[in-house]
């Protein structure tokens, strides 16, 4: 695929299905170029015996998301951009037509759901403090006051400051979609009173207060409360601990579901039928920072304290976006593998049934129990495999979409899956992707983000335009990898670039041995993130390459603890406290050794990996003589080559293209 075939990436998000089962909804998102943003809209397809299951556009939005459909299956919820942009809630009927606006919220919406009954809805969205944000017409950022921080936390990526901006939790009463719309008032003669101009049908009634931000909202099973999770900002010292409360949506107060002495973090909560309560959490130790290779797990909260149902040594359910749907006496979770990931039923004895197999890597999913269907119960999923980015599929029926055809028209490369032993003997897992020809291929050597994340089976962007090129592009899951078992995970904890750095080394010399097509003489390598940690580290260590790629890397743990919205723990795990043991695995500690041509690249809001990560890093380079360029995208955050801005991330293409053309042309 060519850079601009990034429009082709469709991905289909989590799945909504109705009760009965026979139909469901879901949205879709690629990124449009000449819109320069990613856009989608919402589609129901048909399951019902008989029916036309080709699936059928309901929204013509530019960006909806988020599809949930109300109890009775009449209504659909999703989350729509309003004028100035901010998401609201939007509601319409759930076979399609005109959407009503739910919600004006300063500053949008993020997670919704619906109550047991339908009549109400609850969300979370940032509250602003009086004065910034827009809240005062016509006074910019640059005019407001100064803020007063008085913990160790102030800033997210993608979002900027946090602490004057908290997250809380609202419900307000479905609008009824026959009822007569809403008229903007005209202009007024001059001492003529009139009505503020209305919006929404109702205003939201806001249920939290304080400087906490709550993530999620799931109705307990008699809609009388809302589960939400809190995070509060620590005055000395990170505490990844969460508590869950359940809020009364009569306003009368809230009481605690779960407290931090269960020393869990907290993604997601769900309800079951029969009222009971789940969670996918990680055990963080009672220090509350234990999050190297976490331990994941799924729990069910019982009177007695929360009990675990998985192993987080060999299930991984902690693959972002995971999430979790009841079904019947049991929950649907993800589990994460060796670059696949499946979808397994969990009892609540603890007993696990896997739903999917093969190579798929499932991003959401719903579930519906009736003895009408083969299994006992319908599930719908989205999925990512080797042939698409992103499909609806419902399981063991035989119907699906087919959103990937005009990806696969690009002439998509189907890697080669390779498992060989390290210098050490432990297996080394990957991929070889590989131009068509005898070669010989100039070799790039890719490694991803992370630490704890993992290169999948679906079609990568990064890799098929290389290959497209004309590249071989080697990727594995080194040691320090997700997806092959908790102690893989955490064989790099405060050994950063020891064997991770032998890991993806072997690889690479295991790939070009097993293959003549490949050119050994003529090898790059690049990463991103931890990838740009790695890369930077490899280049300090190994000098047989033509040429580098350090993109928005973790390049200096000393600065990091201060500019990084996670340097408050991030750092004092991975590579430790102690000054010589933060030296030992340091990039910017060896940064004069490095004699490869470099491109850095990084963005100007990313403040997961700050960009004085890569300044410092590029001017030390420069400074020891080294070839060296940068390249600085404005507007962007550490999400660039996943969610920015589509011409952005097709000049970083046509960027790091370049860059190899020059250092690592493809003919000799």
């Amino acid at each position: 695929m060519r850079p601009v075939d990034i429009e082709k990436l469709v991905t289909v998000s989590r799945p909504t299905l109705s009760r009965s089962g026979d139909f469901a909804i879901f949205a879709t998102s690629r990124p449009d170029v000449r819109a320069n943003a990613n856009v989608g809209q919402l589609w129901r397809i048909d399951l019902s015996p008989g029916s036309d299951s080709t699936p059928r556009r309901i929204t013509r939005g530019t960006a909806d998301s988020s599809p949930r459909l109300s109890p009775d299956a009449t209504m659909v919820a999703f989350l729509r951009a309003d004028a100035k942009k901010r998401a609201q809630v939007h509601i319409m009927a759930a076979a399609g037509g005109e959407p009503v606006q739910v919600t004006d919220q300063p500053l949008g919406v993020s997670a919704l759901a619906w109550s047991p009954d339908g009549a109400r809805l609850a969300f979370t969205a940032r509250v602003p403090e009086s004065g910034r944000y827009g809240t005062v017409e016509g006074m910019d950022a640059g005019a407001e006051a100064p803020r007063r921080i008085t913990g160790i936390r102030w800033h997210a990526n993608g979002l900027g400051y946090t602490l004057d901006r908290p997250a809380h939790v609202f419900v307000v009463e479905v609008p009824d979609l026959q009822g007569e719309p809403l008229y903007a008032p005209a202009p007024a003669v001059v001492g003529e009173s009139t009505a503020d101009g209305v919006i929404v049908a109702r205003p939201a009634t806001q249920l939290t207060s304080g400087r906490a931000d709550h993530g999620g909202v799931a109705f307990t099973l008699d809609g009388a409360e809302v589960l939400t999770t809190l995070d509060e900002i620590e005055s000395q010292r990170r505490d990844l601990r969460s508590r869950v409360v359940a809020v009364r949506i009569d306003g009368t107060g809230e009481r605690e579901v779960l407290g931090r002495d269960a020393n869990l973090s907290v993604d997601d909560v769900a309800v079951a039928q029969d009222g009971a309560i789940a969670i996918l959490a990680t055990d963080v130790g009672p220090d509350g920072i234990d999050f190297v290779a976490p331990a994941a797990a799924l729990w069910l909260l019982e009177p007695d304290g929360p009990r675990r149902l998985t192993d987080p040594e060999s299930i991984d359910v902690g693959e972002g976006g995971s999430h979790i749907t009841p079904a019947g006496a049991g929950f649907l979770v993800q589990n994460r593998a060796r670059g696949r990931v499946q979808l397994i039923r969990v009892s609540r004895e603890g007993e696990l049934t896997e739903v999917t197999s093969g190579d798929v890597e499932i991003g959401g999913h719903d579930a519906v129990m009736s003895a009408e269907f083969p299994s006992g119960m319908r599930v719908v999923v989205s999925q990512a495999e080797p042939s698409s980015f992103g499909d609806l599929v419902v399981i063991d029926e035989g119907i699906r979409t087919d959103f990937g055809v005009p990806l696969r028209a690009t002439g998509l490369t189907t890697p080669r899956e390779l498992t060989l032993p390290g210098r050490d003997g432990y297996p080394v897992h990957g991929w070889v992707a590989a131009p068509t020809g005898a070669g010989p291929h100039p070799v790039v050597l890719m490694i991803h983000g992370g630490p704890f994340a993992s290169y999948g089976i679906h079609p990568f962007d990064e890799v098929q335009t290389l290959v497209d090129a004309g590249y071989a592009v080697v990727y594995g899951n080194p040691r320090g990898s997700a997806g092959y078992g908790r102690a893989h995970g955490r064989s790099i904890r405060q050994a950063m670039g020891t064997v991770d750095f032998a890991d993806v080394i072997d690889l690479l010399e295991g790939a070009l041995a097993a293959d003549p097509s490949l050119d050994g003489d003529r090898v790059g390598v690049m990463g991103g993130s931890y990838g740009g940690y790695l890369t930077a580290w490899v280049i300090a260590h190994d000098h047989r390459f033509a040429g580098a790629i350090v993109e928005r890397g973790f390049l200096d743990p000393v600065s990091f603890q201060g500019t990084s919205d996670i340097g408050s723990f991030f750092g004092d795990e991975y590579v430790g406290t102690d000054a010589a043991a933060i030296v030992r695995q340091s990039p910017m500690a060896v940064v004069d050794q490095v004699t490869t041509p470099t491109l850095v690249i990084h963005s100007e809001l990313d403040y997961r990996c700050p960009i004085e990560q890569a300044t410092r890093y590029y001017s030390a380079l420069k400074r020891a003589g080294t070839d060296a360029e940068m390249l600085i995208f404005p507007g962007e955050n550490h999400e660039l080559t996943r969610a920015g801005q589509p011409r952005h991330r097709i000049e970083r293409f046509d960027a790091v293209l370049d860059w190899w053309t020059r250092k690592l042309p493809v003919t000799r």
